[in-house]
């Protein structure tokens, strides 16, 4: 998990800006229209939509549009077609990168993922040979000044987490797919702060970069596909060497 652990200053950054414009919202209207159309518009026997809705409260998301973006989904209201797709890409020094979108035009959003790669050197995988690199996890990031480590230890495990570690300022907290929602809902419960809360793709070995220039590079391509409009989540086995990091 190093390689999230490191990038998330970056990726924290960058969901302030996008929390500013509103972009952020934007995604979670669109995973709850997709989840509502998948399922239907109960999330009681949808628990996908169940997911999306706890993670949109969890960033304060007014109601109301969490309410119309399912509506749009069930075809209760009138809305766009979303499709989901998944491109896995590869970025100089080896790096593997899994790239989740919601797009209503496919033939838009794929040359603008290969133009991305392809100016910083990277290209599209087949399919299955980046996805095997990763495992589906629940992610939960915590600031650690909002809680004990104990405390949130104890409750994380009983709720049914995998893991909780110390990274920096922040308690990262692992789950299984199955076990997100119920780990979710205890530190919800017990009134814990959560800064960042998905289900994402964790790479089972992190790669480190030394190389400056690849590095820039990589990192040009995760911004990059991070500030698509399309873009739900980017997952990277990026790890950077500790005297880069001071660097950069």
């Amino acid at each position: 998990m190093s390689g999230h652990s490191k990038w998330a200053t970056i990726k924290r950054k960058k969901e302030a800006i996008d929390s500013k414009r509103g972009a952020i919202f934007t995604r979670f209207a669109k995973e709850l229209s997709v989840a509502a159309k998948m399922g239907g518009s109960d999330p009681d026997s949808n628990p996908r939509l169940r997911l999306a809705i706890l993670k949109a409260k969890s960033q304060n998301m007014p109601k109301d549009n969490i309410e119309r973006a399912i509506k749009k989904g069930a075809g209760e209201l009138e809305g766009v077609v979303y499709e989901e797709c998944v491109y896995e890409c590869y970025a100089p020094g080896g790096i593997a990168i899994m790239v989740e979108v919601l797009t209503d035009k496919k033939s838009r959003t794929t040359p603008e993922i290969k133009n991305i790669l392809t100016k910083s050197g990277g290209s599209l995988g087949n399919p299955g040979s980046v996805s095997r690199l990763f495992e589906r996890k629940g992610f939960i990031s915590i600031p650690s000044n909002s809680t004990k480590e104990d405390t949130l230890v104890d409750l994380a495990v009983e709720a049914g987490a995998d893991d909780v570690v110390l990274v920096e300022d922040h308690f990262q907290v692992t789950t299984t797919p199955e076990s997100y929602e119920k780990v979710q809902i205890a530190i919800n419960t017990a009134g814990i702060q959560v800064e960042e809360s998905e289900i994402r793709y964790i790479p089972s070995v992190t790669v480190e970069v030394s190389d400056k220039i690849n590095a820039e590079k990589v990192m040009k391509i995760i911004e990059s596909f991070e500030t698509q409009d399309d873009v739900q989540g980017v997952h990277s086995n990026f790890d950077l060497h500790p005297d880069l990091a001071k660097e950069m």
